[in-house]
């Protein structure tokens, strides 16, 4: 017996790492100390400590849940990649931070030098567009453990921003306006019901037509996440960081309901209408097919809103027309070409108890 008798192909490792090496390196910003290959990742804090003054580092990790097995049914691993790091990226940007360097892991059954080198693409993609550095991670081939061409995915992401400039909610107050920043799909969370829905209840098969437009049901799920952070940090520079842009909420698993509420502070509730937008069509399609409850429909998917910001009133319009016209100043992705949508959804109102467990309602 030898190790690749037993599952583990060391060759096939080394081919997929040095198949990956210039698409890593293509990420590295200036503080990138490159030793390739090494046990360990070198990023150089020298210069960003002159550029912060009280600087604290942020860090965030994630994965993509079930929207694996889509990627997995398409044959496609191009863009789950880019979903890892958006995951990561958008949540460290809550508070502020600018996104400094990234690492994955990757394991699966067996290693397949092709599908690594895809998703290490889409990774290194959504980095550049982020404007961090893919400085490290593992590939770990762990036979019998996964089925034959699955993988698993985490991702790990450190970020940094000045103290003062900690984006905490703590400074929401009743008068507060709520902008919601449109999502480019079902993102990464939700899709243990979608699955359930497109392929039992409505029969579907992963090519077929699945949007009034022709995008078939691969295409659709596997729409990548919008990755935020550069708009946030714009948003930040721009609106007098935590003075005016108060709250930050990436809405994931728990939806609108779960993550609005993690900055809401007490004696506060935010209020939003749910019809200051309109339902994108797949969240349609799998509400009326699923015959999901609207509390629960708002409680597993984004329904059409990526992110939350909540800010000073008197900086409403200007916010909303900064980010509808972020794309055509500062946006060259061309991933994700659809421009940033926002809309106001709501307001902060004042609640008569110090503490309650309702800290959003929807009217």
């Amino acid at each position: 017996m030898d190790y690749k008798n037993a599952g583990v192909d060391i060759e096939a490792g080394k081919i997929a790492v040095n198949s990956i090496s210039n698409i890593v390196k293509s990420t590295f910003r200036d503080e990138v100390v490159d030793n390739f290959g090494s046990f360990g990742s070198l990023f150089s804090l020298s210069n960003l400590i002159l550029k912060y003054k009280e600087p604290i580092l942020v860090s965030g990790t994630d994965g993509v849940g079930t929207k694996l097995k889509i990627a997995f049914d398409a044959n496609k691993h191009d863009t789950i990649g880019l979903d890892l790091v958006a995951m990561s990226v958008n949540d460290i940007a809550c508070l502020g931070a600018e996104p400094l360097f990234f690492l994955d892991y990757i394991s699966t059954s067996k290693l397949n030098p092709a599908a690594i080198k895809e998703i290490i693409t889409g990774i290194a993609e959504g980095c550049k567009i982020a404007g961090c550095s893919l400085i490290g991670g593992e590939m770990a081939e762990m036979p019998s453990f996964y089925k034959n061409n699955e993988y698993d995915l985490a991702g790990f992401a450190v970020g940094i921003v000045d103290k003062n400039s900690v984006i905490n909610g703590l400074n929401i107050k009743e008068g507060d306006s709520i902008i919601g920043i449109a999502s480019s799909g079902l993102h990464s969370n939700g899709y243990s019901l979608a699955r359930k829905i497109v392929f039992d209840l409505m029969s579907l098969s992963i090519d077929d037509k699945f949007l009034s437009d022709g995008t078939t049901l691969a295409d659709a799920l596997l729409e990548p996440t919008i990755i935020y952070s550069g708009l946030v940090g714009k948003l930040v520079e721009k609106f007098e960081g935590r003075l005016n842009i108060k709250g930050v909420a990436h809405i994931t698993g728990g939806g609108i309901p779960e993550n609005l509420a993690r900055i809401v502070p007490e004696r506060v509730i935010a209020e939003i209408d749910k019809n200051s937008w309109q339902l994108p069509e797949i969240f349609n399609i799998l509400k009326e097919n699923g015959k999901i409850e609207e509390d629960e429909f708002y409680r597993v998917f984004n329904c059409g809103i990526g992110m939350i910001i909540v800010v000073n009133k008197d900086f409403e319009d200007e916010v909303v027309n900064f980010i509808n016209n972020f794309n055509k100043l500062n946006f060259t992705d061309n991933r994700n070409k659809k421009l940033y949508k926002s809309f106001k959804i709501g307001n902060i109102v004042k609640s008569d108890y110090m503490k309650t467990e309702i800290k959003v309602k929807f009217i």
